[in-house]
């Protein structure tokens, strides 16, 4: 079975759209996924202290009729799963002992499970905003150091091959001295893993204080950078762990091309032109098929 036809994963890409008393009825059918199938609509409400009721609109927003009819459906989809292997878990600490044949499979768990985290903190209608300020935006500046200038330099691509007035440097000074020179009409885009990485927070602080729109890109809600960002796209709350940053251009990337589609999306016909005519810019610095 596809991976975006499971249970788990509808339950995560709507995560962000539902109730808090609808979130803590996912949050135990997630945890107890395997039970479900023995227990009733009672006892599940029970467990996940909220209402049958509660229970049922979640079952209804993910597209099933009833919990009869969710029911099959787990069991449909528990039939048709193999078991993964051993290594395929999610997240995993490096030893001298693993075999360097492993590192392909647990990466790409690994990731995966990066990637379905972010899809449950991140909702549909932060894209429709971001993408909304960009579009308006007469400026737009986009900020990171390290691994996330990368993610930076992506973003900053993908927009200019939009039309769209995009600016991204790496040296400090510059990046101080634009977000400076920003205005109420224009947008800066911080982008930090941590949160906590001190120029980024600098920087936003300083775009945030002339006026201009912000939108920070992290993966700690309660970061030092959070507090600047008018719109706050953030990849997961878990604690930040030695390592971690090895993932965290997966995350930031998968964000990079929500906001580019979500462009193209908003005005398809206009900004798919666009990018056709760029791409025929282009097309004489590549070998010919």
């Amino acid at each position: 079975m596809r991976r975006d036809q499971t249970i788990l994963f509808q339950i995560r890409s709507c995560y962000a759209q539902l109730r808090p008393s609808e979130q803590r009825a996912a949050d135990y059918i997630q945890s107890n996924i395997q039970q479900l199938a023995d227990l009733s609509l009672a006892n599940v409400a029970e467990q996940a202290g909220v209402s049958q009721p509660t229970v049922l609109r979640l079952l209804r927003a993910l597209g099933y009729d009833g919990y009869r009819d969710f029911q099959r459906a787990l069991l449909r989809e528990q039939a048709l799963n193999q078991p993964e292997p051993p290594s395929l878990m999610y997240g995993y600490q490096l030893s001298r002992n693993d075999p360097v044949a492993s590192v392909p499979a647990r990466i790409v768990a690994t990731t995966i499970q990066s990637l379905e985290t972010m899809l449950q903190n991140i909702s549909g209608q932060d894209i429709e905003r971001i993408v909304d300020t960009i579009r308006r935006a007469h400026r737009i500046a986009i900020f990171g150091v390290e691994n996330s200038l990368v993610t930076a330099r992506d973003l900053s691509t993908k927009l200019l091959y939009l039309g769209l007035p995009c600016v991204c440097y790496d040296d400090y000074y510059l990046q101080k001295i634009l977000a400076g020179s920003l205005g109420e009409q224009d947008i800066a885009i911080g982008i930090s893993y941590s949160g906590r990485s001190r120029d980024t927070v600098e920087i936003m602080q300083a775009a945030k204080q002339v006026g201009a729109q912000t939108v920070v890109i992290t993966n700690f809600q309660q970061s030092p950078i959070a507090q600047y960002g008018n719109i706050v796209l953030c990849g997961s709350n878990e604690q930040l762990l030695y390592g971690d940053a090895i993932f965290s251009r997966t995350t930031q990337l998968a964000i990079v091309d929500m906001i580019y589609w979500g462009v193209i999306l908003s005005d398809y016909e206009y900004y798919a032109n666009i990018l056709d005519q760029n791409s025929r810019l282009m097309r004489d610095k590549a070998y010919p098929e």
